[in-house]
């Protein structure tokens, strides 16, 4: 699986090129972004790769010294379950 950035995305491509899935955020002013949604096609579910590309958003605010909204309900669910992360949520 390869996760690549794109316009206000990141995605992940299967081994086959095929994309797979896909978190999508939303620019908020000049050091936060929204998380707004994190999809996986049926046939890619149940192998972490909704979890990992949550997971590159994150390393993504950290790298840029961003914080992120997670309003998507699997962002905000796998922000609840790890701590570390709290570290780029914004203050709700």
């Amino acid at each position: 699986m390869e996760y690549k950035n794109g316009e206000n995305r990141i995605y992940a491509i299967n081994d086959q090129g095929v994309e797979v899935g896909e978190v999508t955020f939303v620019p908020t002013g000049e050091d936060m972004f929204i998380i707004d949604h994190t999809g996986v096609d049926d046939a890619a579910r149940g192998k972490g790769i909704a979890q990992e590309l949550v997971k590159h958003a994150v390393e993504k605010a950290k790298a840029e010294g961003k914080k992120i909204i997670p309003l998507c309900p699997f962002a905000k669910a796998e922000f609840a379950k790890k701590p570390e992360y709290q570290v780029v949520q914004a203050d709700k």
